[in-house]
């Protein structure tokens, strides 16, 4: 997928935000009887992962029937490292068919750093971004000094906006800016380096930036070899701006049963089948609290989102795309939306989640 293809799908929904309606309505309900498609993963049943069948089927039917949940597009359940139960609402070529998961990108940003420090891409989370990017513009020289874990935390403190036609994202995907890593290091700095969480795209498309000047290669290929192709992750696509730096914050088009990859890999503190893909400590200070997001009841690791209250960690992409890892019950849920919604009509996680405790609830 090329870059002007990503912004037109996101230009056609801030046109449609405000008058769109249930012009996907689902299919009807048939089964969650995950299909083997060779691509790697184990398969199960509820019963033999001693869920109640029949409860997970109401609440799949459930699911179907929920007016406020029609952006949905798919829900895959996992016990004990095993697919039991996956459905697409809305076309059963989903379960092949790539789609961006936005800013999901970000949490497959953050299990590559802990591989990038592993292999001295990246030689410690105290080095200043100076020493990796060419930092020599007196404009940018405030800049020197911000380290990688201020990337991974989201407090480079660059002024930075995500949101709508104008920011510093969309100038991006309407690739204004000639080179991508010097538009962002020539923005203003709003706040110290370190002090304050400011969620934005910025952030991991610069630590994309210092793996591919550190590789010499771009950071999709680099991925690819270093994560992608040991764990089977192979139906997908990351869209590089057209400087060549491929995005970090966002970029990434797959499928749900890929995504799930990466949950299940974190899951299991880095392992792939047995074989240590990441280090389990990295894993673990990955998913750690790192920073209070203002303005929201979860916290942050290292671009990893984190309810605190159910000891639940989670990747989260615009529109409603997640994968939710629940350790207390060996339990992951991956949900997949319309990707392309705005305002209200956007999945929110604490509306997912009410689907995900109802998982857990009849999960012994």
């Amino acid at each position: 997928m090329n870059l002007s293809k990503l912004y037109l799908l996101l230009l056609l929904a801030l046109i449609s935000n405000g008058c769109l309606v249930n012009d996907e309505l689902n299919k009807p309900y048939e089964s969650f009887v995950p299909q083997d498609i060779g691509d790697g993963l184990e398969l199960s049943n509820p019963s033999a992962e001693n869920i109640d069948s029949d409860a997970l089927e109401q609440i799949y039917l459930d699911l179907y029937d929920n007016e406020d949940l029609w952006p949905i597009r798919s829900m895959l359940v996992f016990r004990n490292g095993k697919l039991v139960a996956e459905t697409y609402l809305k076309d059963e070529n989903h379960i092949v068919e790539k789609n961006l998961i936005w800013s999901c990108t970000k949490q497959v940003m953050g299990v590559l750093t802990g591989i990038a420090l592993e292999q001295q891409v990246i030689s410690s989370l105290s080095d200043s971004i100076g020493i990796y990017l060419n930092i020599t513009e007196s404009s940018q020289s405030e800049k020197y000094d911000i380290t990688i874990e201020d990337l991974l935390t989201m407090k480079s403190g660059i002024e930075y906006s995500n949101e709508g036609l104008g920011g510093e994202t969309d100038l991006l995907l309407r690739k204004i800016p000639k080179k991508m890593t010097e538009f962002i290091l020539d923005l203003p700095q709003k706040f110290i380096p370190g002090k304050e969480f400011d969620y934005k795209d910025g952030d991991p498309n610069l630590l994309s930036a210092i793996i591919q000047n550190s590789t010499n290669r771009p950071t999709d290929e680099w991925a690819d070899e270093a994560l992608f192709s040991k764990i089977g992750f192979t139906n997908y696509d990351w869209v590089r701006y057209k400087d060549g730096t491929t995005f970090g914050g966002f970029g990434l088009v797959t499928t749900p049963r890929e995504l799930s990859k990466i949950a299940l890999l974190v899951a299991d503190s880095g392992r792939w089948k047995g074989e240590q893909i990441v280090s389990s400590d990295w894993i673990t200070n990955m998913l750690t609290e790192q920073a209070n997001a203002e303005d929201s009841e979860f916290s942050f690791g290292y671009y990893w989102w984190l309810d605190k209250t159910r000891n639940i960690q989670f990747m989260w992409g615009h529109g409603g795309q997640f994968a939710f890892i629940v350790p207390d019950k060996d339990m992951i849920v991956v949900m997949t939306s319309i990707p392309n919604t705005q305002g209200d009509y956007q999945i929110d996680a604490n509306e997912a989640l009410k689907v995900v405790d109802k998982i857990i609830e009849i999960s012994q």
